[in-house]
């Protein structure tokens, strides 16, 4: 890459952006503030582990995420420390220390672990034991994870190469080369591997598939083309990985558009302008695409057409969505990790990871298991229950509603007792005496009958905890509840 392209960060790119389009007279957009929401979705925390140097870790980890491989998880830090647990357990299995800078990986697959460093080498640990087994120099910084398949480990470089290593001896087989723009963003596509192809994005906008045995080009097809007047109005890049389901490819970009294509021919069959530079996750009906801005947007896979959108994490700095069996979760700039419900695109669990930690890595979900990681390195497993309880009073976490029972009012004699006040989050038309407060601009100020006292000194986004229910005391001397919202919170 120039000397320029290490200065532009994704984290950064979006108040760039803004800055940049906006007059002295205007101001820019802040990320969304959490709103609660009563949690409906079971989910508890599994075990957590740290990997690397803490505070002393390099705060970008671009392309250093979590990956999972026969039930155990793969994680490294830009140090050189390699690190294996159980999904299960989290137990450790065994721990490597390289010493590389990496930056890019581990992938793990085939029975191998695949890393990539920021000097443009390539490593491989055996998965069971982390034996080193090979390892390749190329002549470029690596800032994505590999592919790998039984016979070849595929590498995106930054100087806009896509090389293919032999999967044995680490022997480079052929290398494919696009045109790489003046100005690009901070970072490179994942390559994947599909029958018998290769297939990446690139930073001049087009996507390529090419023979895993030869090293041809098959296809390229342009997701879109450079336009406007200033460099960063030409950015287009694809940066994220492209998903394939049966012999249709789905991928997207920045500043272009998200699109199916052919998987034989790169015939564009659909698209639609959105721009994205996290990615997407698919199943076998929908794509879900966190837009850079922050907005989730689901989309039917056979014409493109919109199923719902989620605004309520804007500008949020949301990672690439994954999918458990009935949700899409992603994680933010705060540490926060979501659950959005697949069919209705409604919250339905949030859990905090580290408090005031960037997570730009995307998680990695096996069946409801969810693993992530923080920029730091603090890595943690966390497990939904579709259809299970949530336990009265269980979410603790900020920006989710306490689900909760009314507090019984004893009988006093003479006087019957009157019900209990339901909690706040459950009232949708309160008392006349109540005043009417929008969900997004909620009182910092608890009520005087407030029992849970708020956190000392949260972040200027981050949510109020609710007002806990009061109880009523008797019919002869009625009090007003706690404020609550007047209509309940808008649905994304």
């Amino acid at each position: 890459m120039r000397s320029l392209l290490p200065s532009l960060l994704p984290v950064g790119l979006a108040a760039l952006l803004m800055t940049a389009g906006c007059s002295k007279d205007k101001d820019v957009e802040p990320p969304a503030t959490l709103i609660y929401f009563p949690q409906t979705l079971e989910v508890k925390k599994l075990w957590g582990e740290n990997v690397g140097g803490g505070k002393k870790q390099m705060v970008q980890r671009l392309g250093l995420g979590p990956a999972v491989d026969n039930g155990v998880v793969f994680a490294a830090s830009d140090k050189g420390e390699v690190l294996a647990t159980q999904l299960d357990t989290g137990r450790r299995v065994w721990l490597k220390k390289l010493k590389l800078p990496l930056s890019a990986g581990p992938s793990a697959g085939a029975g191998m672990v695949v890393l990539g460093s920021s000097k443009g080498t390539v490593v491989a640990l055996d998965g069971a034991t982390g034996r080193e087994l090979w390892r390749t120099g190329l002549n470029s910084e690596l800032l994505s994870p590999p592919a790998i398949s039984q016979k070849i480990v595929v590498v995106r470089s930054v100087d806009g190469r896509l090389h293919g290593i032999d999967a044995h001896d680490g022997k480079e087989l052929w290398s494919v080369e696009q045109q790489v723009p003046r100005l690009s963003l901070r970072g490179t596509a994942t390559p994947i591997i599909a029958k018998e192809v290769a297939i990446s994005g690139f930073d001049n906008g087009k996507v390529m598939a090419v023979s895993l045995t030869t090293g041809d080009t098959v296809w390229d097809t342009a997701l879109a083309s450079p336009h406007g007047r200033t460099e960063l109005d030409r950015l287009v890049d694809v940066d994220s990985a492209v998903r394939t389901v049966g012999e249709n490819v789905f991928a997207t970009g920045f500043q272009g558009r998200t699109a199916m294509l052919a998987i034989d021919s790169g015939q564009v069959w659909w698209a639609h302008d959105m721009s994205s530079y996290r990615g997407m996750a698919v199943d076998d009906d929908n794509l879900y695409v966190t837009q850079s801005d922050g907005i989730i947007v689901a989309l039917r896979q056979r014409d493109g057409s919109e199923l719902w959108r989620n605004q309520k994490m804007k500008l949020r700095r949301l990672t690439t969505p994954v999918l458990t069996s009935t949700a899409v979760v992603v994680a933010d700039f705060q540490g926060y990790l979501h659950w959005v419900d697949k069919t209705t695109g409604q919250l339905v669990a949030r859990q905090r990871v580290a408090k005031k930690e960037l997570i730009s890595n995307p998680p990695v979900a096996v069946g409801d298991t969810v693993v992530v990681m923080t920029d730091r390195g603090k890595m943690s497993a966390y497990q939904a229950t579709p259809g299970g309880a949530v336990p009265p009073g269980a979410s603790k976490v900020p920006g989710v509603a306490k689900v909760a029972k009314a507090p019984k009012v004893k009988k006093q004699k003479g006087a019957k007792a009157a019900p209990a006040t339901p909690p706040a989050t459950e009232s949708t038309t309160p008392p006349a005496t109540a005043p009417a407060t929008p969900p997004a601009t909620e009182s910092t100020a608890p009520p005087a009958t407030e029992p849970t006292p708020a956190p000392a000194t949260p972040p200027a986004t981050e949510p109020t905890p609710p007002s806990a229910a009061a109880p009523t005391p008797p019919a002869t001397q009625p009090a007003a509840p706690p404020a609550a919202p007047a209509t309940p919170p808008p649905a994304p």
